[in-house]
C-alpha cells in the first residue's frame, strides 16, 4: 500500500508540476486581435445593443491584449489614451502600430519630429503598451531604404519595445537580421500566405532577434476588398479554414517558447474570416482555453449593464 501510495504520490506532483508549467506558458502567451472596433462583431461576439464606447472593456474581459489600428492613421488623443487605459484590467496590454506619416511618407526619413510627437502623445500608455509596430510598405527596400533604416533605429528610446514588419523580402539578409538584434528591435512573424494556399503550412525564413516574438496572422487581403474597392465578405464567422498554417504557427511558437519573455499573437480577420474564432483555435492548439461569450453571456452582459445604468448616478 506504501508502494501505491508513493507511485500515486510521484504522479500527482508530476501533473502539479506539468500544470504549473502551462501556467506559466500561458502567461507568456498573449493571442488577440488587430483591433477591436468591427460593426461586424456586433451579435457575433459583442452584444447586439451594447455601445460602441464599451466594446474595448468587453473585449478586454475575453482577451489578454490588442494591437490599436488606429494608431496607423494618427496619433491618439489624450482623452482616447486614458479611456484605453481605464477602461481595460490592469494585466491588459496593448501593442499599437507606429502612424503611416512615419513608415508610408516619410519612409522613415527626416521624421524625427513626427517620432517624437507619437511618443509623447502615447507615453502615458506605456504602463500598458508592450511593443510599437513599425509596419513597413512592399515598396520599402533595401536598395534605397537601408540608410534610412539604419538612421532610424539609432534614434529610437530604449523606454519602448519595437518590433519591424517587412514586406519586401530583400530584407531576408544576415546583415539586416545582426542590425535589429544590435538595436533590440524584434523581427516580426507575418502570415500573408494566399487564400489558395490555405491547405499549406507557411515557409518562410523567420528570424529571432529579441527576448519576444510577434507573430501576425493577417492572411490574404485580396479577400477584402473586390476591383471596385467595395467590401466582399462580411467577417463575423469563419468563412475559410487555415489549419495547417495554424498547426505550424503553434509548433513554431512552441519551439521558442522557452528562449523569450512572451510572444505576441495578433490575428487579423482576413486570415480565417473571423479574427476571435482563430484566436480560440490557436491557444487551443498550444494547449490552454481561450473561451468567446456564448448567446447566454452576452445577454447576461447586456442585462447587467441595463441594470448598472439604472444604479448609475449622473455625472454632475
Amino acid at each position: 500500500m506504501a508502494i501505491v501510495r508513493s507511485t500515486s504520490f510521484r504522479a500527482a506532483r508530476f501533473r502539479l508540476s506539468f500544470h504549473f508549467l502551462n501556467l506559466i506558458d500561458q502567461q507568456k502567451i498573449r493571442i488577440g486581435a488587430c483591433a477591436w472596433s468591427f460593426d461586424e462583431w456586433r451579435g457575433a461576439f459583442y452584444p447586439p445593443d451594447l455601445p460602441e464606447s464599451h466594446w474595448l472593456a468587453f473585449y478586454a474581459h475575453y482577451f489578454p491584449a490588442v494591437e490599436i489600428d488606429s494608431t496607423f492613421y494618427s496619433a491618439p488623443a489624450e482623452s482616447t489614451v486614458r479611456r484605453w487605459i481605464e477602461t481595460t484590467p490592469a494585466a491588459f496590454r496593448f501593442a499599437c502600430k507606429l502612424p503611416r506619416e512615419i513608415t508610408h511618407a516619410c519612409r522613415l526619413r527626416n521624421c524625427s519630429a513626427e517620432l517624437n510627437s507619437f511618443l509623447r502623445a502615447v507615453e502615458p500608455l506605456a504602463p500598458k503598451l508592450q511593443v510599437i509596430l513599425i509596419q513597413l510598405p512592399p515598396s520599402f527596400a533595401p536598395k534605397d531604404g537601408r540608410p534610412a533604416l539604419r538612421n532610424f533605429l539609432m534614434q529610437l528610446p530604449r523606454d519602448f519595445r519595437f518590433a519591424i514588419e517587412f514586406r519586401h523580402s530583400g530584407w531576408h539578409r544576415p546583415q539586416i537580421i545582426r542590425l535589429l538584434e544590435k538595436h533590440r528591435i524584434c523581427w516580426v512573424w507575418a502570415d500573408t500566405s494566399a487564400l489558395n494556399e490555405r491547405n499549406l503550412p507557411p515557409f518562410e525564413f523567420l528570424p529571432r532577434t529579441t527576448d519576444f516574438l510577434y507573430l501576425r496572422l493577417l492572411g490574404d487581403y485580396t479577400t477584402k476588398y473586390d476591383r471596385d474597392g467595395l467590401f466582399v465578405h462580411r467577417y463575423d464567422k469563419l468563412l475559410w479554414k487555415r489549419e495547417a498554417a495554424l498547426e505550424s504557427w503553434s509548433l513554431k511558437i512552441e519551439r521558442h517558447l522557452a528562449g523569450v519573455r512572451n510572444v505576441w499573437t495578433f490575428v487579423s480577420n482576413h486570415f480565417e474570416g473571423f479574427a476571435p474564432e482563430t484566436a480560440q483555435r490557436l491557444a487551443r492548439r498550444l494547449g490552454f482555453q481561450l473561451l468567446l461569450p456564448s448567446e447566454s453571456e452576452k445577454a447576461l452582459s447586456e442585462q447587467n449593464r441595463s441594470q448598472l445604468d439604472l444604479f448609475t448616478e449622473p455625472s454632475a
